[in-house]
This record gives structure tokens, C-alpha cells and sequence, in this order.
């Protein structure tokens, strides 16, 4: 790629205090800027002071809404090394978005380099806490002024960094959830495995109808017969029935989590019984009359694991473990969280350390 250029900030901000975090809310001092052109493909990588872009106001993600992203974390551990948690994942992850939007790939190694000289520049954003972390959020929009419905000629890719505490209030204490019925997120053959904005503004009067009435997320199940699981708000979502943990199989529909293929790893390392595959709401059910329904939880970047305490499904309410956090689940939150901030041996080789 071209040489990267850097123009440090002159105005740094004040820093937030880390148990006052929440998720998204604060931005740090820089971020990362590569521009691309059917000329020129992606070029003029560089990191610059955080602050807003210029866009036309017919620049076709508005219209159109070309757009992917994707959600990553940085650590210090223990002994000081700045970490990544298998970032090869996520950058893989976000070519195969942009492939499903039209959008050209991107060299995971050159992403890669921009955003680790983005991190050891703001480093000193890194909070300390247990439950705290470095958010990172490599976007790509396209900027082409057209009103043709087509693929754009331009984009741009950022990569911005948030202070972040917990997703939840709740931490790794159990939540409850709403199994949606009336809208859907997705469906084979659409969109639902690209981490694209389109996916997550479908979700959001679900949420807010599911917020009303006193439930944290919303399940959703399949757009066709809305009969199977699929994910749980932007989570993939685990259930443990009989000693057996299944998950919703990746039907094309269904976002493949990086920390939804980390826990699958070590269910299998620990020799616990894990499934992929289609999993009906009338199986849950039927488990759960039987009492066989043991844990459930949900998994992602944002909030690692969050245990499901309960799940409203029509007229029925499921109380899951006591509406207690289960020892399946809190052990995963504590390896997966335990090998990223250096406190745990990683044997699968996960931890990536920026020089």
C-alpha cells in the first residue's frame, strides 16, 4: 500500500473515567482514513485527528446504503502488551461483507497495519477494569454523488476507537428476552450474515418494543415459517439442553461471530457435546417442561457472553436456571476474557500482540 501518513492532534481530549464508560458513547484522540478509486483502488492510507467528514449530499451510501462494519477489541494485559483477539477473524469477516454489498475487498495485512498504528497511538485510551476494553470499528462507506442504483465507484474506510464498559447494565448477570414473532431481521439469501447497517436498523423497533416491556433483547427467529432460532439482538445465541449445547446452524442468515466460533473451539477442547443446526422454539419449549433447558446465552464481541435468564414467547415465559448465570456460561466468559487480557494461556493461538 502506499506509505502511511500521520498527523497527530493538537486538541487531546479529556478522557472519561473508566467506571463512568458505558458502550460507544466517548471517541478517542485519532483515527485511520483509506480512500479507494477504480483508478487507484485503495490508496492514501493515513491516521488523523477524530473528527467529522465531509460527504455529498447524494453520496450513495445515504441512498442506497452501501455500508459494512465490523467490532473488535483491544486489551492491556497484565504485563503491559497491547492485544488484539483473533483479528484475522473479524478482517476476514469483513471482506466477506463486502463481497455480499459489492464493495472491493480490502488486504486484511494493510487494514491490519493501519489499525495496530492506530492503537499505539492511542494507547492511553485503553481503560483499566476488569470488564473494560479498547472498541474498534473499521467501517467502509461508499461516497460516490450518484443517485444511480448501482455499486459505487468510491468509498471510504475509517476505523474509529471508544472507551467501552459493559454492553449490558446487567454485565454478565442474566438477562431476559422477547422472542420477536412480528418483524423479522433476516432471511436465506439476503443479508443476514454481512455485518451491513441495514441489518441493524431492521432491528431497531423490535428492540424498542421489546425495551417497553421490560425485556434487555429480542430473539429473533427465521423469516420464513418464524419457527426457528436464529440470533438474539446483534448475538449469536447458544442453548445447553440435556448436557448438549446447540446453536443455530450458519444458513446464510445468520452472522458467523467470532466469539460464537470461540466458544464452539473450546466447548469441543473441553469435550462438552456442541451441535449446529436448526433449532425450533417448540423444542426449547418441550426441553424446558422436561427441565432439560439448563443454560442459554448469547455471545458476541460487545459483551463476550450474556447469559439468558428468561424468554417471552407468546403467552409463555421461560425461566432459564433459576434466572441465575450458569456454570457453562460463566466459565466461557472467564477463559474467553481470561486468554484476552493475557491472565489465561493461549493454546489456540488467539491473542494477537501489537509490537
Amino acid at each position: 500500500m502506499d506509505s502511511l501518513h500521520i498527523e497527530l492532534s493538537q486538541n487531546l481530549k479529556q478522557k472519561p473515567e473508566p467506571s463512568a464508560l458505558g458502550f460507544g458513547q466517548y471517541f478517542s484522540d485519532h483515527m485511520f482514513m483509506m480512500e479507494y478509486s477504480l483508478e487507484k483502488g485503495w490508496h492514501d492510507p493515513k491516521i488523523m485527528p477524530y473528527g467529522p467528514i465531509a460527504l455529498d449530499p447524494s453520496a450513495m451510501v445515504f441512498h442506497y446504503g452501501q455500508e459494512v462494519f465490523e467490532g473488535m477489541k483491544a486489551y492491556r494485559t497484565a504485563i503491559g502488551e497491547l492485544v488484539l483477539f483473533r483479528p484475522d477473524m473479524n478482517l476476514k469477516r469483513l471482506n466477506e461483507s463486502c463481497e455480499r454489498l459489492s464493495i472491493p475487498q480490502v488486504e486484511p495485512s494493510t487494514l491490519l497495519q493501519g489499525i495496530t498504528e492506530l492503537i499505539k497511538i492511542d494507547a492511553s485510551w485503553i481503560p483499566s477494569g476488569e470488564e473494560n476494553a479498547l472498541y474498534i470499528r473499521p467501517f467502509i462507506i461508499a461516497t460516490e454523488p450518484c443517485l444511480g442504483v448501482r455499486a459505487s465507484h468510491t468509498y471510504k474506510l475509517m476505523v474509529i476507537l471508544s472507551p467501552v464498559g459493559s454492553y449490558y447494565p446487567e454485565g454478565i448477570h442474566p438477562v431476559s428476552i422477547y422472542v420477536e414473532q412480528r418483524y423479522v431481521r433476516a432471511f436465506r439469501g439476503g443479508t443476514g450474515a454481512a455485518k451491513t447497517a441495514s441489518n441493524y436498523a431492521a432491528s431497531i423497533k423490535a428492540q424498542e418494543d421489546a425495551k417497553q416491556s421490560g425485556y434487555s433483547q429480542v430473539l429473533w427467529l427465521d423469516g420464513v415459517e418464524s419457527k426457528y432460532v436464529e440470533e438474539v439482538g446483534s448475538m449469536n445465541v447458544f442453548f445447553k439442553v440435556n448436557g448438549e449445547v446447540i446453536t443455530p446452524a450458519l444458513s446464510g442468515s445468520i452472522l458467523a461471530g467470532v466469539t460464537r466460533d470461540s466458544v464452539i473451539a473450546l466447548l469441543k477442547s473441553w469435550g462438552i457435546p456442541v451441535s449446529e443446526r436448526k433449532v425450533a422454539m417448540e423444542e426449547l419449549v418441550e426441553a424446558h417442561k422436561q427441565g432439560l433447558l439448563e443454560e442459554a446465552f448469547g455471545t458476541g464481541t460487545a459483551a463476550v457472553i450474556s447469559p439468558i435468564g428468561s424468554m417471552k414467547w407468546g403467552e409463555l415465559e421461560l425461566s432459564i436456571g433459576g434466572g441465575k448465570t450458569g456454570k457453562l456460561s460463566k466459565k466461557l466468559y472467564d477463559t474467553i476474557t481470561g486468554i484476552q487480557r493475557g491472565q489465561l494461556d493461549d493454546s489456540l493461538g488467539w491473542r494477537y500482540r501489537i509490537e
